[in-house]
């Protein structure tokens, strides 16, 4: 049986300023989106098929990064806790305290997009197609920063790698954190990578990163110890899976329409 190390939340301080995994985290998603997104546009195939240049990457990580926090937190509070913030607005302001959404950041991602797009009068779904694949190995270093937290762990189990968790009780659990990194992070990341390399039909990509994730995020909601303030709102799914649905099926709705209303590219993309 496994302990989990009880990683001090703080990685270090600078003076009065105590930086947190978490916060490294995010930074460490944001210059992997950059990164990643600087290469693939070194590759005149992606630079011709999304329409970008190098210069146009600042900016589409500064509306990704608005996205990302106003979208997830907002997230967090439509989708999870409503009513508290219904009466207690004021601390919808206060991110510091933790409570942030998938499903609301990537609202607010692809409305970042958008509004990206319709500033710089440039079409959407080659920069959509061409931004799905930067995500997931933020999704990874998210999930590594869970799992340094101690928080978001999985439920009880009996399994050669479970793991206890002693800020939680005596159990051995599920590392959920870690199934999360390895599927919706690195295994997506492996397969959008590869699936975008080849020629696409405008929106297909997009469609293939909703559906990849929703099926791996549902799956491993199945070893995730459900919130304590929520439980299993209806037929024994976690809040998670139930936002899951709506994801997997506009996924296949893209999918269907892309295929019948974009021919693929020309040429690489």
């Amino acid at each position: 049986m496994l302990v989990h190390p009880q990683f001090d939340p703080i990685a270090f301080s600078l003076g009065p300023l105590a930086v947190r995994w978490y916060g490294l985290m995010y930074l460490a998603a944001f210059a992997a989106f950059f990164l990643l997104g600087r290469w693939r546009l070194a590759q005149q195939r992606f630079a011709s098929a999304s329409g970008l240049a190098q210069r146009d990457l600042e900016d589409l990580l500064f509306w990704g990064v608005m996205g990302v926090v106003l979208g997830g937190r907002l997230g967090y509070v439509i989708f999870y806790k409503p009513g508290y913030y219904l009466a207690h607005p004021l601390e919808i302001l206060a991110v510091w305290q933790g409570g942030m959404s998938f499903h609301g950041g990537l609202i607010g991602v692809i409305v970042a997009v958008w509004l990206h797009c319709r500033r710089n009068r440039r079409p959407f779904w080659p920069v959509i197609d061409f931004v799905a694949p930067l995500v997931p190995i933020g999704l990874a270093a998210g999930r590594l920063g869970n799992f340094l937290n101690g928080e978001l762990w999985g439920r009880p189990t009996d399994l050669p790698w479970a793991m206890v968790f002693p800020q939680v009780d005596g159990l051995a659990r599920h590392p959920s954190q870690l199934y999360q990194f390895a599927g919706e992070g690195i295994a997506l990341f492996a397969f959008l990578w590869w699936y975008s390399a080849r020629p696409r039909p405008a929106g297909a990509v997009s469609a293939m990163f909703l559906v990849g994730y929703a099926v791996l995020r549902f799956a491993a909601e199945f070893a995730r110890e459900p919130d304590a303030f929520l439980g299993l709102p209806a037929l024994g799914l976690t809040m998670g899976q139930w936002l899951c649905l709506p994801m997997f099926a506009a996924g296949l709705a893209l999918l269907a329409w892309s295929r019948r209303a974009r021919p693929p590219a020309r040429g690489r993309a």
